[in-house]
């Protein structure tokens, strides 16, 4: 054991230390969490550990009720903190005693407490609300997408605002618990497993659970009348799927592609490592969005995604996301290439497994196919910002980046990277540069120069990443342009899914 010897003036200095801030000490929290993509979402002095989330939805009128019971640990000496939320709030308790409260903004529920909060105090919040989230907007938008028999919440950057209050960030992720009670005959999906279900005078309720941290945005939520599979991974990992019963001519192409999710999660450990979570599938629902999302553990897919056949490049894409960017999730919005371009090269080596083009054909024909003074080269994949924070350019060129990496480091460290990854930062936030020291680290390599080339500058690399790919089986036998490699047989459907962050 070892003692600290301590100086009669540091004991003065700790013991002052101990003494309770006055009023005046005390401070709001910030009304943003600090991002500058979107300073208003988020917000500052505390940080959430825990959702607990007991909603009633009937889904003819699209009227929500619901009691939110949020367990946090304050970050600052506060004396209010906001939430972000949309829908009417009734009454708010922190630590059991009622609070004030108020609305600001866009999307700000302002809460006062009875008494102000010390650092490090565990606080529980009580929100009690209820509101049809289809008649909220913000900014000019609403992400709660009603449909025929329910609704769904599933969107990006934000869906949280219009079914329950938060502290809407990627950087504060929780565990949840979503209890949702619905008319019977109407089934409620949401993250993680299944608990239990309960009927009672005709509602019947559903108990999910997310047992790994989990940001706000990749909470979802979908309501309606679907049809359920169930099955495992062969390492044994539940796998729920559901697909709205009225999906109509999507319908076999939708099952074509979502049933295959265990045997990609399965092929998807060979490159990432173990699964990280208790759960994987995903929904379909009856929307008229165009996206699909990597909604934790269970992944939205638009039939949309589905109405040329089936596409199981993008359950490749959304699943990939559940080690890249839900698993490690992005430290700043900035650092979306970690998330999309890991998901696109994905969709590549899924290519290459396919016997539909290499890697290194699809990064042939990518770098070709945009010549410099194409507008694609302007987007920087490290730090696009927000109005092309998914833009083609993060997916594509942020794939040959990676692509770029391989060739620089070798596949022997590269393959080391892309499983080491997730372990180097499980269940939690990392940046762009964390990404580069990590692989700096395992290659042995100063790679500022590849990343800056690649990631940060306006303009096409004087090199390319591929190493000039030539025509073979796996390739289409035309040439779309003079001089650009013949395109890969998988082009077309990893195209297909450039518009999956997009309505």
């Amino acid at each position: 054991m070892h003692r600290r010897l301590i100086a009669p003036g540091a004991l003065a200095a700790s013991l002052l230390l101990a003494i309770p801030a006055s009023a005046a000490d005390y401070t709001a929290g910030a009304p943003g969490i600090g991002d500058p993509y979107y300073p208003a979402y988020g917000n500052g002095g505390y940080d959430v550990s825990h959702y607990d989330l007991r909603l009633t939805y009937q889904p003819a009128t699209d009227e929500l009720e619901g009691t939110a019971t949020l367990l946090a640990t304050t970050t600052q000496d506060l004396s209010r903190f906001d939430l972000d939320f949309l829908l009417d709030v009734s009454e708010v308790r922190v630590n059991g005693a009622k609070a004030s409260f108020t609305t600001s903004g866009q999307h700000e529920l302002e809460i006062t407490p009875a008494t102000p909060l010390p650092k490090g105090t565990p606080v529980t919040v009580v929100v009690r609300y209820s509101g049809v989230p289809s008649t909220k907007s913000a900014y000019g938008f609403s992400t709660w997408h009603r449909t025929p028999d329910g609704a769904v919440a599933a969107d990006e950057p934000e869906s949280a605002w219009w079914w329950y209050p938060s502290n809407d960030h990627p950087s504060d992720k929780a565990t949840y618990d979503v209890s949702v009670a619905v008319p019977d005959g109407t089934q409620a999906i949401s993250n993680g497993t299944l608990q239990s279900t309960s009927s009672r005078l005709g509602w019947t309720r559903y108990n999910w659970r997310s047992n790994k941290p989990q940001a706000t945005y990749l909470t979802t939520l979908a309501i309606g009348r679907f049809d359920i599979t169930t099955g495992k991974t062969s390492d044994g990992v539940p796998v729920v799927n559901a697909y709205s019963k009225d999906l109509g001519d999507n319908d076999g192409a939708a099952r074509a592609s979502v049933e295959r999710t265990g045997e990609i999660v399965d092929w998807l450990t060979g490159y990432f490592g173990p699964y990280p979570f208790s759960s994987v599938g995903g929904y379909v629902p009856n929307t008229t969005t165009g996206y699909a999302l990597e909604t934790q553990t269970r992944v939205y897919y638009s039939p949309r995604q589905f109405a040329s056949g089936s596409n199981t490049s993008v359950v490749v894409h959304e699943l990939a996301h559940q080690w890249y960017g839900d698993d490690v999730s992005l430290a700043g919005w900035k650092d979306i290439w970690i998330n999309e371009g890991f998901a696109r090269y994905a969709q590549w080596l899924w290519s290459e497994h396919e016997g539909e083009g290499t890697t290194q054909e699809l990064a042939d024909y990518t770098y070709a196919s945009h010549p410099a003074d194409d507008a694609f080269w302007t987007v920087k994949p490290g730090d696009p910002g927000p109005d092309n924070q998914f833009d083609a350019a993060v997916y594509d060129r942020g794939a040959l980046a990676i692509q770029a990496l391989r060739d620089e480091i070798g596949d022997d460290a590269f393959f080391t990277v892309l499983k080491g990854w997730p372990k180097e930062h499980p269940y939690g936030n990392a940046s762009v540069g964390d990404f580069r020291a990590y692989a700096e680290r395992v290659s042995g390599r100063s790679l500022a120069s590849l990343f800056d080339t690649w990631l940060f500058q306006p303009s096409k690399p004087a090199e390319p990443a591929a190493r000039g790919a030539k025509p073979g089986a796996a390739l289409s036998g035309a040439r779309v342009a003079k001089g650009l490699p013949a395109r890969p047989r998988s082009w077309k459907k990893i195209a297909a899914t450039d518009s999956v962050h997009s309505g």
